[in-house]
């Protein structure tokens, strides 16, 4: 059985080995941040233009970029925008909008226009082409993996055609045989995501490490019984605050298989 090392110590033998995509195998900042920006843009013109009486556009532009985890310095690590699939943004939009006043089916609709048309719009800019590139170090581990039989699974709460996006960008396809997107139910952070990630894996959880850079990623891998927890921490501007991991790592390189 492969042996992972973690600067050259083993810390277990595993068959395969389960990752997260944003803020673990690519730095999606630049990207969600300009989304968010976007869909905040968006939003101002949608929600004014719907309800011309109602006077809290600025609260609005402060709210959502609050719930979205936009900071001065970057995006927050725990934010919505990090860590929520595309659906659970769109419901964390509308619930601000409703709290400013828009009624339920209108905060939904309005949400849904919103997120649209940042998509449209984003698809020509810089960062959404960035946001498809690996981490540097990466790959280099990920084919290691490969050249040593481990099998290695994608699960992410990025939709299953990003996904799929990330790994023909980066030429991964013989690496990422398995994935698990939040077209999946359940999505994660439902230990029963891995579980059934493992099943098309042929795996079993305490045959496999997990790594990912939220403490969602990683509580998940406990409740589903994986092996090991590992929490990555080099994906984002701010340091990835974790507490559910066995073992922490700052650069891809820290790891190796035997």
């Amino acid at each position: 059985m492969p042996i992972l090392k973690l600067k050259g110590n083993s810390i277990g033998k595993v068959y395969g080995v389960l990752f997260d995509k944003d803020g673990t195998l690519s730095n999606s900042e630049l990207y969600l941040k300009d989304l968010s920006m976007l869909r905040i843009k968006a939003a101002l013109s949608i929600f004014k233009d719907r309800y011309p009486n109602i006077k809290k556009y600025s609260e609005l532009d402060k709210l959502l970029r609050k719930a979205y985890g936009i900071k001065p310095y970057g995006i927050d690590p725990a934010g919505t925008i990090a860590i929520g699939s595309r659906s659970e943004n769109i419901y964390s939009t509308a619930t601000i909008l409703s709290i400013l006043g828009a009624t339920w089916p209108d905060a939904l609709e309005i949400s849904t226009q919103i997120f649209d048309i940042a998509d449209n719009e984003h698809r020509n800019e810089k960062s959404y082409i960035q946001e498809r590139l690996i981490l540097d170090g990466a790959k280099s581990f990920l084919n290691e993996l490969k050249n040593a039989g481990v099998k290695c699974g994608l699960i992410s709460n990025d939709s299953e055609s990003g996904i799929r996006q990330f790994i023909k960008a980066n030429q991964l396809e013989e690496i990422f045989p398995y994935i698990w997107s939040a077209n999946n139910v359940p999505a994660k952070p439902d230990p029963m995501a891995l579980h059934n990630l493992c099943s098309l894996a042929q795996l079993c959880p305490n045959e496999c490490a997990l790594i990912g850079d939220a403490d969602s990623d990683l509580k998940m891998a406990r409740q589903a019984g994986v092996k090991l927890a590992i929490g990555y921490l080099a994906g984002w501007s701010m340091t990835p605050t974790l507490s559910n991991h066995h073992h922490l790592i700052n650069h891809w390189n820290e790891l190796s298989i035997e």
